[in-house]
């Protein structure tokens, strides 16, 4: 009995500590959307997509047309693990080279 108790108190204590692990790296996550992937951008809402636009680009008109954009290159293939800053730079400088969008 005292054998079973021994390795039952070993168990729960590897199970603990396997689970403050996976909660602290799950804390360590960024929560702002300008240094995240595509991923994170199709999960947050429109308000946080247009508050990190205009963050990154510091413009404010075409915020409309920069998040369509990231939007569209969300819904890429393999387009998961790109950094939402790279797609924002891609589309805020394709509108300027072609202002009569």
């Amino acid at each position: 009995m005292n054998f079973t108790k021994k390795y039952f108190k070993i168990f729960i204590g590897i199970a603990v500590l396997i689970l403050v692990i996976v909660v602290f790296f799950f804390a360590q996550r960024s929560d702002t959307l300008e240094t995240a992937t595509l991923k994170n951008w199709r999960a947050a809402t429109i308000e946080r997509r247009i508050s990190a636009v205009q963050i990154m680009t510091g413009a404010t008109e075409n915020i409309d047309i920069l998040v369509a954009c990231i939007d569209k290159m969300a819904t890429l293939p393999d387009s998961g693990e790109m950094a939402v800053r790279d797609a924002a730079s891609l589309c805020h400088t394709g509108i300027k080279l072609k202002p009569s969008i």
